[in-house]
């Protein structure tokens, strides 16, 4: 007998190798226990709540350190299966799951994302819809909504208008959940379409939906990264790969354009979580039969980790008094791009903006002080996973302890409401967005 190599197989982690099917509850379940089981060392799993029904709502994290937030590490998520109906999603954060533990150590672009990154995977945001489909079909099913007949993507607090619904389970706990990480950027994950869609879903005449569209201010970082993943999907690409006789150039839209929803989640995230979210629409049919999720993983598993790497974009660090104490809930803005909900500094004292390559001013604002403003240049090819880091020391003479830093965030109300007329998010950015582009691919 070969002890040596006996003793070495009792090293490895012993994963079955996932396979295509749908895999319901139970077996999800299984398969996620025995990865963090497996792979105790980079992967951490818990529940951040349960559904309707009881089901536990479960997250992953990937990471070298999955159990807590390290000072300079961003996070990021994937959420699927919040329309119980819209499968291929589901099942390809699981097989994403399966690539990144056993790759770790063997692929380095893998093993760099694990090590400078925490990766939170969510594949079903509504396990009792997903249980509740009993007759599969391309358009729609009884599961689309969760137990009790809501849509959970048509239920979280709106920017514009008073979405006065009854929270779901489902929702409280991925709004309660949004508090408790810093993150950075995030994608959910949809069927029924093709397409990467970017916000705003929702808007008004001061976000440009006169012009039939609804723009961030951020909206050339949305674009870029909406083409991120469109560009590496073959068939999304295309952008006329589904029979609905809608044309996306480029497999990518803004979400107002396409058709507008109130209580959204990629709109929440980006206004109330500082969270740079968009839609991806994965299958023009909603639930595909089995043997066809291979070729699912084949065309998205490039755009699926392309898009991860992205939490490295632009600029990061830390903001300090001058004694060197981090100080949290400070206001860290871009000129020019400033949001409804501003944007602050984590318990930490960090901030993390998503920014395409260039100049930029950032605006750092202490209440009772004059706005410290301070220049940042991110080059055309940033380094590799990590954000150019940029910590900033406020020159304020004595102590800052006694600074009344607001900790409450906005209020969950139409923020956006009451804005007079069109704000610089409504300027067209496609130039700007091809332009940089062209810098970054043809560099």
């Amino acid at each position: 007998m070969d002890f040596p190599c006996l003793r070495l197989g009792l090293l490895l982690p012993l994963v079955a190798a996932l396979d295509f099917s749908y895999h319901h509850q139970e077996r999800m379940e299984e398969f996620l226990k025995t990865v963090a089981q497996s792979y105790s060392s980079i992967t951490h799993l818990h529940s951040i709540g349960k559904s309707v029904e009881g089901r536990n709502l479960w997250v992953l994290v990937v990471g070298r350190f999955p159990k807590t937030h390290r000072v300079g590490i961003p996070e990021f998520k994937y959420v699927a299966n919040m329309h119980g109906d819209e499968t291929v999603g589901r099942e390809l954060l699981l097989h994403l799951i399966d690539y990144l533990v056993t790759n770790d150590g063997k692929d380095p672009d893998i093993t760099n994302l694990i090590s400078s990154t925490r990766i939170h995977i969510m594949p079903s945001m509504n396990p009792d819809g997903f249980e509740a489909v009993q007759k599969p079909d391309c358009y729609y099913s009884n599961g689309r909504e969760n137990r009790n007949n809501y849509d959970l993507n048509r239920n979280f607090p709106d920017a514009f208008v008073l979405n006065d619904v009854s929270r779901q389970p489902e929702t409280v706990a991925v709004m309660q959940w949004l508090k408790t990480e810093t993150f950075v950027l995030s994608a959910n994950l949809h069927g029924g379409a093709l397409v990467a869609s970017y916000p705003f879903d929702n808007g008004v005449q001061a976000t440009g939906t006169l012009f039939s569209r609804s723009l961030t201010p951020d909206d050339d970082v949305f674009q870029y990264l909406a083409y991120t993943y469109a560009s590496r999907n073959i068939n999304m690409k295309k952008g006329d790969q589904c029979k609905n006789k809608v044309k996306f150039p480029n497999g990518i839209t803004n979400g107002y354009s396409w058709y507008p929803i109130q209580g959204g989640m990629q709109d929440y995230n980006y206004i109330w979580a500082q969270c740079f979210e968009i839609t991806l629409e994965l299958s023009c049919c909603k639930y595909p039969r089995e043997e066809k999720l291979p070729s699912f993983w084949n065309s998205n598993k490039a755009s699926l980790i392309e898009y991860m790497k992205q939490v490295h974009l632009g600029v990061k660090g830390q903001v300090f008094d001058q004694n060197g104490n981090p100080l949290p809930n400070v206001i860290v803005e871009v000129q020019d791009r400033k949001h409804i909900c501003p944007y602050k500094t984590n318990k930490f004292g960090e901030y993390y903006l998503l920014l395409l390559p260039g100049s930029y001013i950032i605006n750092v604002t202490v209440p009772g002080y004059d706005p410290y403003f301070t220049e940042v240049f991110i080059p055309k090819k940033s380094q590799n996973f990590s954000a150019l880091t940029k910590d900033i020391r406020l020159p304020f003479q004595g102590q800052l302890n006694s600074i009344q830093v607001s900790n409450l965030s906005c209020p969950t109300i139409p923020l956006y409401r009451d804005l007079p007329g069109h704000s610089a998010a409504t300027k067209p950015s496609l130039f700007l967005f091809l332009v940089t582009l062209l810098h970054i691919f043809f560099k």
